[in-house]
């Protein structure tokens, strides 16, 4: 019959259509992934609209090609499932990767940000150590400095490190046999501490230090400073014994009245018994 012979060429042609077309998707469907994703679906949304329309041309009168046509749909919508799922998965792959990304980023400003840190924190103690040493050697120096108590003839003083130590050298000199050296440091001293408790012992001293040179004139000039600026000082009547010491040195007569005034200024002196000594002895 015509018609059947219609039906017949009909479904011969959609039998050669169906691999070709179905051949054409196998091939192309790799390539689909290389685009977007909106592209996939608005490749996939075409082609599902195109098939029904195709098949309307004649084939809704089959049973075969529409039993094909419906699978062929099915395929396409397990195509463009599979691809929207492919599509995601790279999505949140995607997303799972800038994440990594920036965790490792960050990371790395962390370590850097710890190492900075570290050296703030090297610094700090290193300065706080520099600080602490500084006032360390602060406090000594000032230290030095301050007055120290010190004992003289049976009297509490203060006196300066710097005087202190002048003091000492000099008559170290003069312990030392020194006594040209010693009249020389003991002189400064005298010009530079005028006011210090160790004034009328290096006054003393220095008149000490010209007798031993056998300088008299310049020994009773020396010990007449001592009288007259510290009569109360426990040198003094020692300083009238070397006095007279030197006028017996001198030959001079007023030696005789000079240990009769220390005897009488300080009679309890042991000066003094050195003095009755003398003028017993004469």
């Amino acid at each position: 019959m015509p018609g059947h012979r219609h039906n017949t060429g009909r479904r011969a042609e959609i039998n050669r259509a169906l691999p070709r077309f179905h051949l054409e998707i196998s091939v192309k469907a790799p390539d689909m992934k290389k685009l977007t994703q909106t592209g996939l679906r608005a490749a996939l949304l075409a082609a599902t609209v195109w098939l029904p329309l195709q098949a309307h041309a004649g084939l809704f009168d089959d049973d075969e090609a529409r039993k094909a046509l419906l699978d062929l749909r099915t395929k396409v919508e397990s195509m463009r499932s599979d691809l929207n799922a492919r599509i995601d998965t790279k999505s949140d792959k995607s997303s799972t990767l800038d994440l990594v990304t920036q965790n490792e980023q960050l990371q790395q400003q962390i370590a850097q940000l710890r190492g900075q840190i570290e050296v703030l924190a090297n610094d700090i103690a290193n300065a706080q150590k520099r600080q602490k040493d500084f006032y360390v050697d602060l406090d000594a120096r000032l230290r030095k400095l301050e007055p120290r108590e010190v004992t003289i003839d049976g009297k509490t003083a203060q006196v300066d490190p710097g005087e202190q130590r002048s003091y000492d050298a000099a008559t170290k000199l003069f312990t030392g046999g020194d006594y040209k050296a010693a009249a020389t440091a003991l002189q400064e001293f005298v010009q530079r501490y005028p006011g210090s408790s160790y004034a009328p012992n290096a006054q003393y001293w220095l008149g000490n230090s010209y007798f031993a040179q056998r300088d008299c004139k310049s020994a009773i000039t020396a010990q007449l400073v001592v009288l007259k600026n510290y009569p109360d000082s426990p040198k003094a009547p020692d300083a009238m014994l070397n006095i007279a010491s030197c006028q017996t040195e001198l030959k001079d007569k007023a030696a005789k009245k000079t240990l009769q005034d220390l005897i009488k200024q300080y009679p309890d002196s042991t000066a003094a018994e050195t003095a009755k000594q003398r003028l017993g002895g004469k």
